[in-house]
């Protein structure tokens, strides 16, 4: 009604129109200061008026109450009324002309003049502006006393710096991540060593102790800094003994210097994370930091009575009190504190090379080590591939996958010779394993095609049957007791009657790795035949010294299954997009809330926990050093016949194989053809449940 009423006007009139509201407004406000009616009609129809506005008001209330539980507040005249102006004029109309009546009426019926409304407020207008006044001044004094107390603060921690300087024997307030250890020693000191205000309560930073260089150098003699390795070769006796040289780390760019982190930045963080849980009415207080390279740990100790859940299930406001983009929260273990990861405004970028030239890398026996990378706390972590035995990798573009391969590869090739480690790359993408194209270590060039990648699987499981075999002749259970007893009977002295073609054909095994980029491209291509490989190779090949390495970025059901993923009890997950997604990987959340570019969660073999390790990175200037330098000490020996499909394999129409007289189901078949006395493909078929081809061979 009211906007038929309003373009009317507009289109008769034009904007003059605008002027109506306003002289109709003027001459109300005029005519209501004037003085009160004194005549008894119009209070009477006042009265009336303004019983019509009440009832027209209560009949306005969306939801009202019900006077004995049957009657409308309103009554029959307000319900007609109210619906006869909601109809018309909408809620908002509506109410707007009820209270413009109410008080018009208002008027008639009484004395009530606006004058003397306006005032009887003028008193509590004014007592409540000098409440405001004065809440503003008390305001001001205490912003005026915060800069003062931070202009100290900020003068104090001058003067503090200014005398650590000047006394090398105290410690630094920065905390720096130097060069910690796997094996460094953890202390627990306080960062301010003069005494601090008694409101403000002391929290302990705990860092790794620093130490001076301890990398390992190389001898100072050789002019090229690397060492030569005696290389243990598998070839035969008459063949050249070949020597390899391993590559030096100086091939590697220098460690960057560590990001640091103020004491007083530190404090400021613990406080907000206080402040901002007391808000939820989570009680407690922040016991310890553990600054970290990308990110500090808070240890938060709750109050009595306050529970678990619900410090975990506030991980997003405190992103927002905190300005974070993420944060993980998990108990720590044998401690009754809960860890809160906040990340660094500073990330420390962790070089491959320092991981390298660490004593735990350096220390581990294995020629299958992986660099993982640093801990929430600094520490260097490194794993050694026999133990997983086998290793799923997952994550989104961009997460670090790709470089977590590469640093675990470049590790291989800084630890182990081409006769102590033989690799298979296995990649569908075509852009992430052709660097290595040429290296020694390599038993076949890197597979891009599916059939080939397929056909690679088939044969590595022949060759972990060949090397169980060969096991079980020398009568060992792994491999390192097959080479030691190889090396032991090529050492023992020959016999006048012994067979000399014996001992040459017992040679030491290489581990074999086999890495595939990307699992999802295969499994849709060939999955009945890569997941049956996997599967074998996964629950048999350990002894034998072969492991699989498998990297996809959609984790999903469909490609790590569950036979897959019941055979890789050791896993690595970076970045994903969703919970399912982290779920699928690790049988529990946590992946989705990581940082990216090499943050990733590692569940250790033997273990249901996580830990949080910061991968480290490798550029594809240095991975090219290191492969120029092991193209140029020797050309690959490749072996095609793992590209080609099993000679002694054919297939029939139903996908099943057989190998002639050498079928396993060949005496089971002579058996039916005696008890019914008759051959023929149908009976075969039916009795042994065999496909049409097999059968009729």
């Amino acid at each position: 009604f009211g906007a038929k009423w309003a373009d009317l006007l507009l289109q008769v009139f034009g904007v003059s129109v605008f002027l109506l509201p306003i002289h109709v407004w003027a001459l109300g406000w005029k005519w209501v200061r004037s003085s009160p009616i004194d005549s008894p009609w119009f209070r009477v129809l006042g009265a009336i008026a303004l019983w019509f506005c009440v009832s027209t008001a209560c009949g306005l209330i969306p939801r009202p109450w019900l006077i004995g539980g049957a009657i409308h507040p309103s009554g029959i005249v307000g319900m007609v009324l109210a619906d006869f102006l909601l109809a018309r004029f909408d809620m908002a109309g509506a109410a707007i002309i009820t209270v413009a009546a109410g008080i018009l009426a208002l008027y008639f019926a009484s004395t009530f003049e606006v004058s003397t409304l306006m005032r009887w407020l003028r008193g509590p207008i004014a007592k409540w502006k000098a409440i405001v006044a004065k809440c503003r001044a008390s305001r001001e004094i205490k912003r005026q006393e915060a800069i003062e107390r931070a202009k100290a603060k900020a003068a104090e921690r001058a003067a503090r710096r200014n005398r650590r300087s000047a006394e090398p024997a105290r410690e630094a307030v920065l905390v720096r991540h130097t060069a910690p250890q796997a094996e460094s020693a953890v202390h627990v000191s306080t960062v301010d060593p003069e005494p601090e205000s008694p409101e403000t309560e002391e929290i302990p930073i705990r860092t790794l102790e620093h130490q001076p260089d301890t990398r390992l150098t190389e001898p100072a003699e050789e002019e090229d800094a690397a060492p030569f390795v005696q290389a243990v070769t598998p070839r035969s006796a008459n063949k050249r003994r070949r020597t390899y040289k391993l590559p030096s780390s100086e091939l590697l760019n220098e460690v960057p210097a560590g990001a640091g982190y103020d004491s007083y930045e530190l404090k400021e963080i613990a406080s907000r994370i206080k402040s901002k849980l007391e808000e939820f009415n989570v009680r407690g207080s922040v016991v310890q930091i553990n600054p970290g390279p990308v990110v500090t740990t808070f240890e938060y100790k709750p109050e009595a009575g306050v529970k678990y859940s619900r410090i975990t299930t506030l991980t997003e406001d405190l992103c927002l009190g905190l300005q974070a983009e993420s944060i993980l929260i998990e108990r720590l273990p044998g401690k009754p504190t809960v860890g809160i990861e906040v990340p660094n405004t500073r990330r420390e970028v962790i070089s491959l090379r320092e991981i390298l030239e660490s004593e735990a890398f350096q220390s581990s026996p294995s020629k299958m080590t992986i660099p993982l990378g640093k801990d929430i706390n600094g520490r260097i972590k490194a794993a050694a591939l026999e133990t997983m035995p086998h290793l799923l990798i997952a994550g989104s573009t961009g997460s670090g996958k790709s470089v977590m391969l590469n640093a675990m590869i470049m590790s291989f090739l800084y630890k182990a010779t081409p006769d102590e480690v033989r690799m298979i790359m296995v990649d569908p993408k075509r852009v992430e394993l052709g660097i290595y194209e040429g290296i020694p270590h390599l038993l076949t060039p890197v597979i891009t095609e599916p059939k080939k990648a397929t056909n690679a699987l088939r044969n590595a499981v022949l060759e972990m049957e060949r090397r169980l075999k060969l096991l079980a002749a020398q009568g060992v259970r792994n491999i390192d007791q097959y080479n030691r007893k190889v090396a032991q009977l090529r050492q023992e002295p020959r016999g006048l009657f012994d067979d000399p073609d014996e001992d040459e054909n017992l040679r030491p095994l290489p581990y074999v790795l086999i890495l595939i980029d990307e699992l999802a491209d295969l499994m849709i291509i060939e999955r009945a035949n890569v997941e049956e490989c996997i599967t074998r190779l996964a629950q048999m090949a350990r002894a034998v010294g072969m492991h699989l390495v498998l990297a996809t970025q959609r984790p999903s059901v469909d490609v790590i299954t569950g036979l897959i993923k019941a055979n890789f009890p050791c896993r690595i997950s970076f970045r994903v997009a969703t919970r399912v997604d982290s779920r699928t990987v690790l049988d529990s959340m946590g992946a989705e809330h990581l940082l990216g570019k090499g943050d990733m969660l590692f569940l250790p073999p033997g273990s249901s926990r996580l830990t949080r390790v910061h991968g480290a990175f490798v550029t594809e200037t240095e991975t090219m050093r290191v492969v120029d330098f092991w193209k140029q000490q020797a050309a690959p020996e490749y072996d095609e016949t793992f590209l080609l499909a099993p000679p002694s394999d054919e297939e029939d129409e139903d996908g099943e194989t057989f190998e002639g007289e050498q079928d396993p189901m060949y005496e089971d078949a002579l058996r039916v053809v005696v008890e019914m006395g008759k051959a023929s493909t149908s009976t075969l078929q039916r009795r042994l449940r065999l496909g049409y081809g097999r059968a009729a061979r």
